[in-house]
């Protein structure tokens, strides 16, 4: 399939609307016969940020197959470059989208991602929407960084669960440097959701809409977890306000 993308801070970024994103996916999933290995990354400005100061992010979002607009300012940067109609799209509306045209196609679903509890949780409440989706399996990794062996454990689960869709919710940028490795050895479309467990598990707050259409989602994250978020969100955000002059300038094509 083509790919239209803009640019953004060095990324490129796919210009889809919802209908052509779930379609893509599900297509991939679908696919009877030979099925191939696919990823996709949801893209905020902490993802940009990142891929523009490590190697190994930037490489990982270039090896995907679709990248969408997470977060209010990328797809905000996309409309003024070019795709005027671009809608956010984000890890948690993704997710429970998918699951459930998962349940409608039968599609097994594998989670990686979270803690033990918060597993728990997500596959109560996704029981609970989604009564016919197919649960595949699911792994809470230890946190740290995984190793050779810990990747071989995950494939095996993943493998032989039989699932088609694997969403990954590591956190960023774990999640995108998993899935990168997998790539290629897992005949399965692997999704990075971000907090999208804890969102639908119920384990962590999401912003109000208001918040969320004002692009303010980050600003309601830190409130929440000021500790955790404090460091990140004072170095990405200052690094995107000082890119964003550039960026603009350029106007970036299609």
């Amino acid at each position: 399939m083509s790919r239209l993308t803009a640019i953004l801070l060095g990324t490129r970024i796919d210009a889809l609307s919802w209908e052509q994103v779930l379609s893509r996916i599900l297509s991939w999933a679908s696919a009877s016969g030979m099925r191939s290995s696919r990823t996709v990354c949801v893209c905020n400005v902490h993802s940009l940020v990142m891929a523009r100061r490590d190697t190994r992010m930037a490489k990982a979002l270039a090896s995907a197959d679709l990248c969408t607009p997470d977060g209010a300012p990328v797809a905000w940067l996309m409309r003024r470059s070019g795709w005027p109609e671009q809608q956010r799209i984000s890890g948690p509306e993704l997710m429970w989208l998918l699951m459930r045209e998962a349940e409608r196609l039968a599609l097994p679903v594998f989670l990686l991602g979270g803690t033990v509890t918060t597993l728990e949780k997500l596959r109560a409440r996704l029981r609970l929407s989604f009564p016919g989706l197919r649960l595949a399996g699911q792994c809470s990794p230890a946190f740290r960084d995984m190793s050779p062996e810990d990747d071989r454990h995950i494939r095996r689960l993943i493998q032989t669960s039989g699932a088609r869709l694997v969403l990954v919710g590591l956190g960023c940028p774990k999640q995108e440097l998993w899935m990168m490795r997998q790539r290629g050895q897992l005949s399965v479309v692997m999704i990075g959701v971000g907090a999208a467990f804890d969102y639908h598990a119920g384990t962590l707050k999401r912003a109000p809409l208001a918040w969320q259409h004002a692009g303010l989602e980050w600003l309601y994250r830190l409130a929440m977890e000021p500790v955790r978020l404090f460091g990140r969100y004072l170095i990405t955000n200052t690094l995107f306000l000082c890119w964003l002059p550039a960026q603009l300038w350029k106007r970036t094509g299609h």
